[in-house]
């Protein structure tokens, strides 16, 4: 049975006619993913003579200092908003003192690039003990083996005045401690530091996608984190945990993992007075990636997908692994 009277020879409503050229579409397009909204995470490693690739995370590598620098100065030639580093220390201990150690590797690296580039890219750092220490926890291990939260803060604010003395435009609170956020602001404002900002992952799951980045940390995790990370099942205890970040003074509040949590993201994004992010982590990268070595799908078709998907759903930038390569073929609008 047709759907239009005898007498009426075509529909009058047709969406298709703002489908009709690429010109079209352009000017009609509700989302737009510039490199300005992208973040490229990177990784830099102790005694690194030259880049190590990633196994899991295919066009993904450790750095060392000189190959550190070489792709920040990439990053900011092809306009990116900004990069996140994470540091992979050649020793370890129980407190993560290489996370503070102005000699570590994290603080050289943080210098160094922004020396390099620190007035073309916002030059962000990991503010989270998991990368030094030898149990792999985001904490400070109390006697039973449990994260000791109060412990764990009075390391975090030592931590950023060192990554803040080393010049860090913006702190990545990532350990997921009760009130890091009020711990550190109050820290850094004590210290002179009130113009550094603070990146709060406020919504950060505890995850099966962030396999493949404990590959690339060399993370000596054994156990899980869930005492500290969200349950994937609760979506209002995200939004809960965003606004005591808000509270606390966050300058921006992230969600992470993004694909998995869109609904978590757009509910964020309706209440957030702060610019909010989203992190698209290792697993969400390296399925992509992965698949498209395999020829199963268009790589980089997916990974524009995903990334669009993530601003449409309310992110004013993203972290991705797929930044820099998207930027330098001029696939971002």
């Amino acid at each position: 049975m047709s759907l239009h009277d005898a007498h009426d020879p075509a529909p009058r409503i047709r969406p298709r006619r703002l489908r009709q050229s690429a010109a079209m579409r352009r000017l009609i397009g509700e989302t737009d993913l510039r490199p300005r909204h992208l973040v490229l995470p990177l990784f830099v490693r102790e005694g690194l003579a030259e880049p190590k690739s990633i196994t899991s995370m295919p066009g993904v590598a450790q750095h060392s200092l000189d190959s550190l620098r070489r792709i920040s100065v990439e990053a900011a030639e092809a306009g990116l908003g900004g990069v996140m580093l994470f540091g992979v220390p050649a020793e370890r201990d129980a407190h993560g003192s290489g996370a503070t150690d102005p000699d570590g590797i994290l603080n050289v690296a943080t210098r160094a690039i922004v020396a390099e580039v620190g007035e073309a890219l916002v030059v962000q750092t990991d503010l989270c003990l998991d990368e030094f220490t030898d149990h792999g926890h985001c904490g400070v291990l109390d006697g039973q083996g449990r994260v000791d939260n109060d412990a764990t803060l009075e390391r975090y604010t030592a931590m950023a005045l060192a990554q803040a003395e080393a010049g860090s435009h913006v702190l990545g609170l990532s350990g997921m401690m009760d009130g890091q956020t009020a711990a550190v602001r109050s820290a850094l404002d004590a210290a002179g530091y009130s113009g550094v900002a603070l990146l709060a992952y406020s919504a950060k799951y505890a995850s099966a996608f962030y396999g493949p980045f404990r590959d690339a940390v060399q993370s000596q995790l054994d156990g899980d984190r869930r005492t500290y990370q969200l349950d994937p099942a609760n979506g209002r205890e995200g939004v809960r945990e965003v606004l005591l970040d808000l509270d606390e003074g966050a300058d921006i509040v992230m969600v992470k993992p993004a694909l998995a949590y869109l609904d978590v993201l757009r509910q964020v994004a309706d209440l957030s007075t702060v610019p909010v992010w989203a992190y698209m982590v290792s697993g969400e990268y390296s399925m992509i990636a992965a698949a498209a070595q395999n020829g199963w799908l268009d790589g980089e078709r997916a990974q524009l997908e995903a990334l669009l998907s993530i601003r449409r759903a309310g992110a004013d930038a993203v972290l991705s692994y797929a930044a820099l390569a998207l930027a330098q073929k001029g696939l971002l609008a």
